[in-house]
């Protein structure tokens, strides 16, 4: 190449390699300094989107893994009450069974009733009273007599039951519809009301016959229907039978549907931990990598210095040459 006054070509040459190593050393730097290897759109265009799409997943299923935990929790609430509603069912049947036996008078069943319709009345109560963060979760509607509803159904007898979101997407819902047992459960609460273990008696008028109600049939002083002490214990303790059955059935679905969000938490779990590898491979900085890149640009730019003050001494030796 000529020696020339005007262009030192070997200056310009090395001019433009400093500045292209000083940008991949300032890019190096940053990636160390940051911890990413994309910064900016313009470090990887495609790889960003991607990085996106996949943090956008990731984000929707740790959020719908919180969501499955507290519909466990909702539903271990409703089926811990289940629980104790059963225990109390089953000292109802106690005492059912025991005043079903022929040797009891009739102080001695009304002190068992007396114990009886306590623990029905708390039977009812657990029943509307059970809630999760303000939510009823298990009674049924309530209505006065003029028919207005004063307390609205809990949320698992509601007609449809209740969704939950258990992944990123709307088609990934899990839907608890408990509502058929819960409906049985709250028919067979209902009709404890009409439950006594001592005797009917029909109440009389002044002239010693039997007071009808609007459908003709004769009322009762202590129970809904005729029957002696023993038969209405017997009564009592089928309907116990009977709701102890579905307080079981409602208690097996939640268990199930409890079972399944724990499998779906731990599927949610393994799919975050796979997504977050791949975002990591894409916008995180390889140390090992960009440590040594950094060094070599750093030789790089010394290197460059040296040589950009050496192309300086070229127009120096032209004019040598006139001398």
């Amino acid at each position: 190449m000529a020696i020339s006054l005007h262009t030192n070509y070997a200056n310009l040459v090395t001019q433009n390699t400093l500045n292209s190593t000083n940008n991949a050393l300032s890019t190096s730097m940053e990636r160390l300094s940051t911890g990413y290897r994309v910064n900016s759109a313009a470090d990887d265009a495609a790889g960003l989107q991607i990085a996106n799409r996949l943090e956008l997943q990731s984000r929707g299923m740790s959020v719908a893994s919180r969501n499955s935990q507290d519909a466990i929790s909702m539903m271990q609430t409703a089926e811990s009450a289940m629980d104790e509603m059963t225990n109390i069912a089953y000292r109802m049947n106690d005492l059912a069974t025991q005043a079903a036996n022929g040797s009891n008078t009739d102080a001695d069943r009304a002190a068992l009733d007396s114990e009886f319709q306590a623990l029905a009345s708390q039977l009812a109560e657990m029943t509307q009273n059970t809630n999760f963060g303000g939510q009823k979760l298990l009674g049924a509607e309530v209505q006065d007599a003029s028919g207005n509803v004063t307390s609205a159904a809990g949320v698992f007898a509601a007609t449809g039951g209740v969704t939950f979101q258990t992944g990123s997407t709307t088609a990934e819902q899990t839907n608890v519809d408990v509502t058929s047992s819960l409906g049985s459960l709250n028919t067979a609460l209902a009709s404890f009301t009409n439950l006594s273990l001592q005797e009917s008696v029909a109440i009389l008028d002044a002239s010693g016959n039997p007071v009808l109600d609007a459908s003709g049939n004769p009322t009762f002083t202590v129970g809904d229907a005729a029957g002696t002490g023993t038969e209405m214990a017997s009564a009592a303790m089928d309907a116990l039978e009977g709701f102890i059955n579905v307080v079981g059935e409602s208690r097996a679905a939640f268990g199930a549907q409890i079972n399944n969000l724990e499998h779906n938490i731990n599927n949610l779990a393994n799919m975050t931990e796979n997504l977050e590898a791949s975002k990591g491979r894409i916008m995180d900085t390889d140390f090992a990598s960009e440590s040594g890149n950094m060094s070599k640009n750093q030789m790089l730019m010394q290197s460059g210095a040296q040589m950009l003050s050496a192309t300086k001494t070229i127009p120096q030796l032209a004019m040598s040459m006139l001398g």
